[in-house]
């Protein structure tokens, strides 16, 4: 079993990046700027990019749907997102983008067999994620399959990663953890430095009561580190973040997913390796 879910957790991983370098590749940013979203920062066009699936939702609901962000920071962006592009739109840019930042990142690949071949087996693996009580992951995956296979590979990676996400924050719930006592306590097992998490907009003393809530509850140290019993609590969460995304790696059986891994990997190369990612995300990936 152990085995079974660290698979799972390595498609997290491989993943990931293929869909998060959309956030940061220039060719995303001209696009929000044609828009008309501001981009001397990224969080007009991310809170866009992200929720425009969901249709024009307001703040409660992107809120909920993130999880981990500030009511404060969300409101600041939504619903005042649609009102420079609607959803529509910024879906039809949001493909245009993709489509330019693959073929900047990857170039002639993206019309080769063994990309096609990754696409199909990731959009496989996508069709099987049950997105029932999944916000982010239904609406993705509600959205009309693109035909290039760059673009399919993006879709599937998106909707996978958001079915995972999703999970995530109903284990967190079960954990007992508020979003921002989440953040408080995947810092202190390691994930990233306190200051990385200042991005989801949360106060000083914010952070401060969470913090106290949870060593209140035995969870972290004075310093802010993790207790034994925190640890042992956020390895839980990972735990049954893992078993709620396993069903849509075992629809591919054991063949499906290690060829994927394998046609994934110099892809993920090419991603860590662009210098666009940030050396340290909010996620602990590779460190959870």
């Amino acid at each position: 079993m152990a085995d079974e879910l660290g698979n799972v957790r390595r498609m997290w991983h491989l993943l990931e990046p293929l869909h998060a370098v959309f956030y940061y590749a220039p060719e995303v940013t001209e696009e929000a700027a044609a828009l008309g979203y501001a981009t001397d920062g990224r969080w007009p066009g991310y809170f866009a990019w992200r929720a425009a699936p969901l249709g024009a939702v307001g703040a409660d609901e992107v809120t909920a749907a993130f999880h981990s962000f500030s009511p404060v920071m969300v409101g600041t962006h939504v619903p005042a997102a649609w009102s420079v592009a609607a959803p529509d739109a910024v879906l039809a840019a949001r493909t245009r983008a993709v489509d330019r930042a693959y073929r900047a990142l990857f170039g002639d690949r993206v019309g080769g067999a063994e990309f096609a071949e990754a696409a199909a087996l990731a959009r496989r693996a996508a069709g099987a994620a049950d997105v029932t009580g999944r916000p982010l992951a239904g609406a993705n995956a509600a959205l009309s399959w693109p035909d290039a296979p760059h673009l399919v590979l993006w879709q599937a990676a998106t909707v996978l990663r958001e079915h995972r996400g999703d999970g995530h924050i109903a284990a967190l719930g079960a954990a007992g953890l508020d979003p921002v006592e989440s953040l408080v306590s995947f810092a202190a097992v390691g994930a990233a430095p306190p200051g990385v998490f200042a991005s989801r907009g949360w106060s000083a003393a914010e952070w401060a009561a969470a913090r106290e809530r949870l060593a209140a509850r035995g969870l972290v140290e004075a310093d802010g580190s993790a207790t034994p019993a925190g640890r042992a609590l956020r390895a839980e969460v990972e735990r049954r973040t893992d078993e709620a995304a396993a069903g849509s790696w075992e629809a591919l059986g054991t063949e499906g997913r290690e060829r994927l891994v394998e046609l994934l990997g110099p892809l993920w190369v090419e991603a860590i390796g662009s210098g666009l990612l940030p050396s340290e995300t909010t996620l602990g990936i590779g460190k959870v």
